[in-house]
């Protein structure tokens, strides 16, 4: 191969690198109309999304899928808030469970772990600002208080998930929490200032 005297191949290239020469070969006859075939294809596809059906891409797609699904998502809610009226609040041990997870995740932050009372009202005690009722108490969790920083959870949290934090909820009236915030209608005591 590498002998002068003998005749060149006609495929083998002039330029060598480490004593390797490279064959001019052809590629393979279904690997060539396979890329002609993929060139043609992506070329029809920038034309029909892009060009003739710009509605038709994924970014537009999505968009109208989520249009959907938020048209969906209120009227479920819309249903569940028309129904808040004739709910009662569940005593099945995984609704309570699940409303118990809700409940640490979302509400402990403000309401104390055990219901107490820390930012947001005891929810212990007899004194309910929104009203007793366990329809009262699903409004304020569907609708929020935002005057006092109390988000409307509607939001994010789904019908069941509501109804199921409302339920535990109501399992903590009458529990007495250890030094519990005072009721709502009862002023606070003032805290010694620090720096005095």
């Amino acid at each position: 191969m590498n002998d002068p005297k003998e005749p060149k191949d006609p495929l083998l290239l002039d330029h060598e690198a480490d004593g390797i020469k490279e064959l001019d070969n052809n590629l393979p006859r279904w690997w060539v109309w396979l890329f002609v075939l993929c060139v043609i294809h992506s070329i029809g596809y920038m034309f029909f999304y892009h060009v003739f059906h710009p509605e038709k891409t994924q970014a537009s797609e999505y968009a109208l899928d989520a249009a959907a699904g938020e048209k969906l998502k209120h009227a479920v809610q819309e249903k569940f808030e028309a129904s808040l009226a004739s709910l009662e609040p569940s005593a099945d041990e995984v609704v309570l469970a699940k409303g118990h997870q809700v409940y640490d995740l979302n509400c402990a932050p403000c309401h104390r772990q055990d219901g107490g009372g820390l930012v947001g009202p005891n929810l212990c005690d007899d004194y309910w600002i929104h009203g007793p009722k366990f329809s009262d108490n699903l409004k304020v969790i569907v609708n929020g208080v935002p005057v006092k920083g109390m988000l409307a959870w509607k939001e994010s949290l789904m019908p069941e998930q509501i109804h199921a934090v409302a339920s535990y909820i109501y399992t903590l009236r009458g529990s007495k929490p250890p030094n519990p915030k005072l009721p709502e209608n009862e002023q606070q005591p003032e805290k010694p200032n620090e720096f005095e």
